[in-house]
């Protein structure tokens, strides 16, 4: 019997993908629920998994846009393995390397082509080219919008004998939809970023004190997200014009705390949200985010899982940064970003001491958050890291870490 596998759907409102990469070839024998490819969406990249087993005959190339529904490949119930074969593993991705350009004597080439066509010459004024640079591979030399598509700019003459070389790749579907995201955020939202800083003194002698305990009761560990997460939970329902989006002509603003938290996948960065964070526990928000940083790692974060989200927080500091702006996830208003924690003298009841302190950043739409807002709201935030025990945990350490 032959099977015809389609694509299913990811997500609402996604109405194609893009196959980023198959994992078989065509004619392997695949096994029921194994991955058979990579796919791309607009909001994240997904494993396409086997429907049954059999053999495969694949109908689309790596890189096609494929519709919801439509047909992707088709698998052989009757196929059988194939005696003493190895086991199929995933293809490397492979990417397309431009020819190395060697020594010249001039800084382009100049080509004998016909006219470029209307969508081409678009592309060229767009990239700052002129066609009597680009190669035309159409009729009579014509160019064509492929061809103005896959130009580049002329990097100048290399000295004599360096070998000079550069790889081209296509960027998947949802860092094309990143980069869309990222330059209408700037286009179209006042965003200005606010700076604190904050001594994490108390939060490491809390730490220090209970993590052992914490880590042995619940399985998961003390770490520095679920003070920030509540931190931030309380400073939203402080000024809950911060945990609001503009829709058209109106302002919505919410009753409840989804914190859509940055953690680093296979795929690069990824923003699973913590749903009602208000409502969970240093323990629960722990847990939460541990479980959604393994699925993310394992590449099996859903769609719904990256979706929403009232307030992001984003932790910059993992990799070693010291201060940034980070940028608005829209359509949310606010964004925190955590950095690196770095022992430095301050000035403490007119003493110099030596405390272990962090950058904090606040980034904002300044349309519906005002000064006073921002500012008060990232102070709100350092009261609660500075003193926990007082603005985070009721006054029961014990209580609230559930020991």
């Amino acid at each position: 019997m032959i099977l015809e596998m389609k694509v299913p759907s990811p997500g609402e409102s996604i109405t194609e993908v893009e196959i980023a990469q198959w994992l078989v070839s065509d004619g392997d024998y695949v096994e029921k629920d194994q991955a058979i490819a990579e796919v791309d969406s607009d909001k994240a990249t997904l494993e396409l998994p086997a429907e049954v087993s059999g053999t495969i005959t694949l109908k689309a190339e790596e890189g096609d846009a494929v519709a919801v529904g439509a047909i992707v490949c088709l698998i052989d119930t009757d196929g059988q393995p194939t005696e003493g074969a190895a086991p199929v593993t995933p293809k490397a991705p492979v990417a397309a390397a431009l020819p190395n350009p060697g020594p010249a004597t001039s800084t382009s080439t100049t080509y004998a082509t016909g006219s470029p066509s209307p969508a081409a010459k678009k592309i060229l004024e767009e990239k700052g080219l002129d066609p009597v640079h680009v190669k035309g591979t159409g009729r009579d030399g014509r160019i064509t919008k492929e061809d103005a598509v896959q130009a580049v700019p002329s990097m100048g003459s290399a000295s004599a004998g360096a070998q000079r070389g550069a790889t081209r790749k296509k960027m998947s579907m949802l860092r094309r939809k990143v980069s869309e995201r990222l330059v209408a955020v700037k286009n179209e939202t006042a965003m200005l970023t606010t700076f604190n800083e904050v001594d994490m003194s108390a939060i490491f002698e809390l730490r220090k004190n209970h993590k052992e305990a914490f880590a042995a009761k619940h399985d998961v560990g003390l770490g520095f997200m679920s003070f920030f997460t509540k931190a931030v939970v309380r400073a939203l329902q402080l000024f809950p014009d911060v945990n609001s989006m503009i829709d058209g002509d109106h302002q919505v603003q919410y009753d409840f705390c989804d914190i859509s938290v940055a953690v680093s996948g296979p795929k690069g960065l990824m923003v699973p949200v913590v749903r009602g964070a208000e409502k969970l526990s240093f323990r629960g928000i722990e847990a939460e985010i541990k479980r959604l940083a393994i699925r993310a790692r394992d590449g099996q974060i859903t769609v719904d899982e990256m979706t929403g989200g009232t307030f992001t927080i984003s932790n910059g500091g993992v990799f070693g940064s010291m201060l940034s702006t980070p940028i608005l996830n829209p359509p949310q208003s606010g964004i925190l970003g955590m950095h690196n924690i770095i022992e430095r003298p301050i000035a403490v009841a007119g003493k110099v001491v030596i405390r272990p302190m962090m950058y904090l950043a606040f980034s904002y739409d300044h349309r519906i958050i005002d000064g006073r807002e921002s500012v008060g709201f990232l102070v709100a935030i350092k009261e609660g890291l500075e003193d926990p025990v007082q603005h985070l945990m009721d006054g029961d350490v014990k209580k609230a870490l559930e020991l």
